[in-house]
């Protein structure tokens, strides 16, 4: 099992494939959704095995051992001189080996002197041809950071950071979609008549995000020790800004929450609250877990919401009601986990009836 490569699992997967063509005579109505039913168990057993998975296979040349060590160099700099977080740091380090890779023999150390604007336009030309305009500004930003590493540690001889242009995305352009108030009571009411050891995880953490706000990473690292019961108190770990905030344990989250742990939870050494429902019971390893499993409990309960189906349309919502009650900017602030104002007045625009109230009437005879 250690010696496990991802072109084996590949060739497992062919084979399968031919084994259900044989026995069947036809390939599999949804081919995608097949292959992900017989690679997720093999990969579970694999992260189990290998730690992670895929494994990052070792370099093959000089140049790949460079790129390595050119990515290891960022990783460290983004981590100590400018505290990044983790979930930060590593889509910026994927973009840099992309970027890396994509130049081949010419980002050896010689090559990285001579790299120019035309190198760059190229890249960009083809790593954003079938990109949409919000990522294509992510990429961009995130190569900018990259080539700003490059020239500050002496790996480029010119500030190329300053030659890549992305689209300008406008602050508060668009309206964020959330969950109306009844909409959120709906599915809460639907999943809570689910008794099963699913249904009663699955309550506990829709609890958590109607009722707090919480970014689905903070639902998924929340640990027993977070829960002081004694205290009433819940510890949030907010991932996006590496800060740690307590709140009061209410009693309906807590009693859900109570709930799993008693009667859902299976028994397992490791000390995050919410696992997998099946073998080995595991913390959520990706956000992606846990946007499907909102995902179908909406579609349980009947609701299609407008925007976003997923977690941070039961953050949005919390929002609203906040802002409905008159509750101080301050305030959701904190409850939200934000660092600066900036960042919660952008929550400011999920409540367009409000703001139509306070809308001026434009004067007769005025033309715009």
């Amino acid at each position: 099992m250690e010696t496990v490569r991802p072109g084996d699992v590949e060739r497992f997967l062919r084979g399968e494939l031919r084994i259900f063509r044989r026995r069947y005579g036809r390939a599999p109505r949804d081919v995608s959704r097949w292959c992900w039913g017989c690679v997720t168990p093999v990969r579970t057993l694999l992260r189990l095995v290998h730690g992670q998975w895929p494994v990052t296979p070792p370099p093959a040349t000089p140049v790949e051992s460079f790129h390595r060590d050119v990515v290891r160099g960022y990783d460290t700099w983004m981590r100590e001189l400018h505290g990044l977080a983790p979930s930060t740091r590593l889509p910026r380090i994927t973009e840099a080996l992309r970027f890396l890779n994509e130049l081949g023999m010419r980002g050896d150390p010689g090559g990285l002197t001579k790299l120019n604007v035309r190198d760059i336009d190229g890249y960009v030309q083809w790593r954003c041809a079938a990109l949409g305009r919000r990522t294509i500004q992510t990429v961009t930003s995130n190569l900018r950071i990259f080539l700003r590493y490059l020239y500050e540690s002496g790996a480029t001889v010119s500030a190329l950071d300053r030659t890549v242009i992305g689209p300008r995305i406008y602050a508060y352009e668009d309206i964020p979609s959330a969950l109306r108030p009844a909409d959120v009571e709906k599915v809460l009411e639907v999943t809570g008549r689910d008794l099963s050891a699913i249904g009663r995880r699955d309550y506990a953490m829709l609890m958590l995000l109607s009722t707090y706000g919480l970014r689905s990473g903070e639902v998924t690292a929340l640990r027993l020790e977070d829960l002081d019961w004694r205290r009433e108190v819940i510890r949030i770990r907010h991932a996006k800004t590496g800060t740690h905030s307590e709140l009061p344990l209410l009693r309906a989250c807590g009693e859900a929450i109570l709930r799993y742990l008693q009667k859902g939870r299976p028994r397992s050494a490791h000390r995050e609250v919410f696992l997998r429902a099946c073998a080995p019971y595991q913390a959520f390893a990706r956000a992606a877990s846990f946007y499907s499993l909102v995902q179908r409990r909406l579609t349980a309960a009947g609701v299609t919401p407008p925007g976003k189906k997923g977690p941070h349309a039961f953050r949005h919502a919390r929002a609203v009601g906040l802002l409905r009650a008159s509750v101080p900017l301050k305030e959701i602030g904190d409850v939200l986990g934000h660092r600066s104002a900036r960042s919660t007045g952008a929550y400011l625009k999920l409540a367009t009836e409000d703001l139509r109230a306070v809308g001026l009437d434009v004067p007769s005879g005025v033309s715009p």
